[in-house]
């Protein structure tokens, strides 16, 4: 494979994998292609970040409060650590790093216990599916499902179409695959498209002019597009996303009302398709595609689909590996259609196919399927796997602890009761958009399986205190859980497409705010309805 700089006179596809295949996500200001205009923009913000980081950890920290000690120091410590997210004055994993490390110097909790969540099977499953996914762009497979997509009949003719299309089989795998992997396993398809309308931008631009392929507008919506069309996707089935199954079983148990598989996507279809027609129109309004109509993408598609020839022996491994890794990902979904979620056959299974263990598994497949036996060469080397994006792990990985913190310190639950007391909620209506709002903002600074945890017993308690059946606020509430979409750590599968270097942290933070705010608009409107439909609450 030809690698070449990102703004020399090679493919733009070559580019952006290239780039991919580097790590290089977390770039400063010299490393980027930028405008006059956005490099004044980007140093003011990362000055900014530099100075405010620090002074508002110090000024909450010289606050009075009425918060236990450990919640007061973690609450000035998320304060910094979120300034350092949005404002990258230093790499965004560093800004994580920076936080645990002050977490443990002023003394929250000991440093064991803090970094413990470190080793969650979340973590190995980023780092399983980078593997997966750099064995992919190596040996040209991304290439090759992309441009399977691109063929689709009408699909090519626009750059929304794509976007809108490769959105719906997200969000479809979703439902039945967790969030992390669909997003994981689609990332190289991703890359690959974004690839061939890179180079189609390019083309039209004047000859010398800088190009960039991983600062395109239309990269941000397809990126974006992933990541949250899993998110969505992951609602309409109970098994489609953790906090379904927690907010699921908590409603069962104080209220005595089993929802069914049927009955939740019964629920929950109204709102999954609303969101994606939203998400769709948000995405394409605020990340305007520089190319629209892909004129003579068809034919181009065609050409390049022809020189690609036969599968290559490596080729071929690699989508062993990757069926694999698939194939058992979604054995624990099938064994819950079948048997039910709470069978002991569907505990066995999801509990033996951890899918941070069969990513892992699925990585070491490519060191030991060969392309050439009798050189013991093999699908991947440690070398060339050792390239993945070790920042966006490691990132994840403080957003893990922070999310443990949240929850160990009950500072998420001092939050919300105390806000809950303060606003006086006593009809359903208002506890409903509480929990809708609350369940949100937790979710941007912890994961989404973190988020209902804390949550969603928070509101059942104050529902029951106002007289009022918890029935829909708990479900607003598992529902809204997911909507963690502003910045890379709400996420595993933000972070993922973080990761790709496509979507830079102030794009993500717009869209993901538009996005949250017309959810939880959805939310609210649709999901009391559907309960009243089918007859709870």
């Amino acid at each position: 494979m030809d690698h070449a700089d990102e703004t020399g006179g090679k493919p733009a596809e070559q580019s952006v994998t290239s780039v991919l295949l580097s790590g290089s996500t977390y770039k400063s200001l010299g490393e980027q292609v930028l405008s006059p205009a956005e490099e004044r923009f980007e140093r003011a913000r990362r000055t900014t970040g530099l100075f405010l980081a620090p002074a508002l950890t110090v000024l909450f920290l010289l606050l009075p409060t009425q918060l236990e000690p450990a919640q007061h120091k973690l609450a000035a410590v998320l304060l910094g650590v979120i300034v350092l997210w949005v404002c990258e004055p230093v790499p965004i994993p560093v800004g994580g790093l920076i936080g645990v490390a002050a977490v443990v110097l002023l003394g929250v909790m000991p440093p064991d216990d803090v970094l413990e969540p470190f080793g969650s099977s979340t973590v190995f499953t980023f780092i399983g599916a980078f593997i997966l996914a750099q064995a992919m762009l190596r040996h040209g497979v991304a290439r090759r499902f992309a441009f399977t997509i691109l063929s689709l009949p009408g699909v090519g003719k626009s750059a929304w179409r794509v976007i809108v299309a490769f959105g719906a089989i997200t969000a479809v795998l979703s439902a039945v695959v967790s969030n992390t992997a669909t997003v994981a396993m689609l990332l190289p398809t991703a890359v690959g498209i974004l690839a061939v309308i890179a180079e189609l931008v390019r083309a039209q631009l004047p000859e010398g002019q800088p190009f960039d392929p991983l600062r395109l507008r239309v990269g941000v919506a397809l990126m974006l597009m992933l990541a949250y069309g899993a998110s969505v996707g992951g609602l309409l089935t109970p098994i489609g996303s953790p906090p379904n199954l927690i907010g699921r079983g908590l409603i069962e148990e104080v209220t005595g009302q089993r929802i069914s598989f049927l009955q939740w996507m019964a629920m929950a279809a109204p709102v999954c398709l609303l969101m994606f027609a939203v998400l769709a129109v948000v995405l394409l309004l605020l990340n305007r595609p520089e190319i629209n109509r892909l004129t003579g993408v068809e034919d181009y598609v065609a050409g390049e689909r022809a020189k690609l020839g036969p599968l290559s022996r490596a080729e071929k491994n690699t989508l062993i590996a990757f069926a694999v890794t698939v194939v058992l990902w979604v054995t624990p979904g099938f064994v819950a259609l079948i048997a039910g979620n709470d069978s002991a056959a569907y505990d066995a299974v999801s509990d033996r196919l951890d899918e941070g263990i069969v990513a892992v598994l699925g990585a070491a497949l490519l060191f030991v399927l060969p392309t050439d036996w009798s050189q013991r060469r093999f699908t991947l080397t440690w070398t060339e796997a050792s390239r993945i994006d070790w920042g966006t792990v490691v990132l994840f990985g403080t957003g893990i602890i922070f999310g443990s913190l949240l929850a160990d310190t009950e500072l998420a639950r001092t939050i919300g009761e105390g806000t809950a007391g303060t606003l006086g909620l006593t009809s359903g209506v208002a506890i409903t958009l509480f929990a809708i709002v609350l369940a949100v903002l937790v979710s941007e600074t912890t994961s989404n399986t973190a988020a209902a945890s804390v949550v969603v017993p928070i509101v059942i308690p104050v529902a029951l205190a106002a007289g009022t059946n918890p029935f829909v606020p708990a479900l607003a509430a598992t529902f809204a859980a997911s909507f963690g979409f502003m910045l890379p750590v709400s996420t595993p599968q933000n972070a993922v497409v973080y990761g790709s270097g496509a979507v830079p942290i102030t794009k993500m933070i717009r869209s993901g705010a538009v996005f949250d705010a017309a959810g939880a608009v959805v939310i609210g409107l649709v999901l009391p309805l559907m309960v009243a439909a089918l007859g709870f609450g």
